[in-house]
């Protein structure tokens, strides 16, 4: 699978603010690459770079096997052939849907433009909407427009700048998993940027975490979620329960008892381990040592807080059956933790 985008060591600041540095990543032909960062961390700089909208200080940025940007040349936007969708939609409020998809498409000879735009709305499911204004769409609409006009010219990949954001949550994930189908029907490679945890694992075939201006990692939703660098990304990626420990006989001695290191590290390593909260099991137990302190019910699952030697604890739990407060529980850890030896 060939690379479609290729970034090295890019840099770039904005007076004496430096907002990336040395951001490296490739994203393969027909994937879909989530940025996932805090929001003000560089992640719409990152793609305007790309798109050609502003330049690279440092560094270089390749597409399709030709350098596009560089400290010392920069291709312009419309010589890039690139696709973005802001999160706003952008669409033109006085051009109906099928002229809004058509607005990229004038090298095409009328009847070519048709079956084109005609193709388009069907992928997108909006066949009946082709001659709608904007203003008559629902948010998923207009961003679901959006995409076909940035897929129309067949562009090299497609920018998304968090095109989720301004949709309810209910909106939001049925527009993720539409908007996924629609890329991989149409074999596009694609860059998301978000700020959003979830939605970075679950519509991304790879993801990069930037933080402080560069990667801090990157690898498949999977990779990312279970076996996060440091203390920091484990936290950031979702619910992490952090206690102390040390390697004992080749496990990990904590107040949770003794866990096996997904990593082997040296006898007598002191440091942190860092478990996801799926990850704990209570089991009621009239002589447990951990009693329940508090419950958040989310009807298919519930997060249980539980006071414990370690400290309180949170655990996700099934929930219809997840413990009542007050209960006293033994609490197990389930596989193998990741361990993170002290500085």
């Amino acid at each position: 699978m060939s690379e479609k985008v290729r970034l090295e060591n890019v840099s770039k600041s904005f007076g004496k603010v430096s907002v990336l540095h040395d951001v490296s990543f490739s994203v393969k032909d027909g994937t879909l690459l989530t940025i996932l960062g805090a929001s003000g961390g560089g992640k719409t700089t990152l793609l305007r770079l790309i798109a050609g909208f502003d330049a690279v200080d440092s560094g270089s940025i390749n597409m399709n096997g030709r350098e596009v940007s560089s400290e010392s040349m920069s291709l312009p936007p419309e010589k890039r052939n690139v696709g973005f969708v802001p999160q706003d939609s952008a669409l033109f409020p006085h051009l109906s849907v099928s002229k809004n998809i058509a607005y990229g498409l004038s090298h095409l000879k009328s009847d070519a433009r048709d079956v084109k735009v005609s193709e388009l709305l069907d992928l997108i499911g909006m066949g009946d909407q082709r001659d709608s204004l904007p203003d008559t769409l629902s948010g998923g609409q207009r961003q679901r427009v959006a995409i076909a006009r940035a897929l129309a010219p067949n562009p090299d990949v497609i920018l998304l700048d968090e095109p989720f954001a301004a949709l309810d949550a209910q909106l939001r994930s049925k527009l993720r998993e539409d908007v996924r189908a629609i890329l991989r029907a149409a074999s596009a490679t694609a860059i998301l940027v978000t700020h959003d945890q979830e939605e970075a694992l679950s519509i991304a075939d790879q993801v990069a975490i930037l933080r402080d201006g560069t990667v801090a990692q990157i690898g498949s939703p999977r990779s990312i979620y279970s076996q996060p660098v440091d203390v920091s990304l484990a936290k950031f990626l979702g619910d992490a329960v952090v206690i102390q420990g040390v390697v004992t006989a080749g496990k990990v001695s904590t107040q949770l008892g003794d866990l096996i290191p997904i990593v082997a590290q040296p006898e007598g390593t002191k440091g942190q381990v860092a478990i996801r909260p799926e990850n704990l099991y209570l089991q009621p137990d009239p002589k447990g040592l951990a009693v329940v302190t508090g419950r958040q019910f989310f009807g298919h699952d519930a997060l249980v807080e539980v006071k414990t030697a370690a400290g309180t604890v949170k655990a996700r739990t099934s929930g219809p059956i997840s413990p009542e407060v007050g209960m006293p529980v033994t609490v197990w850890v389930r596989g193998s933790v990741n361990f993170y030896p002290a500085d």
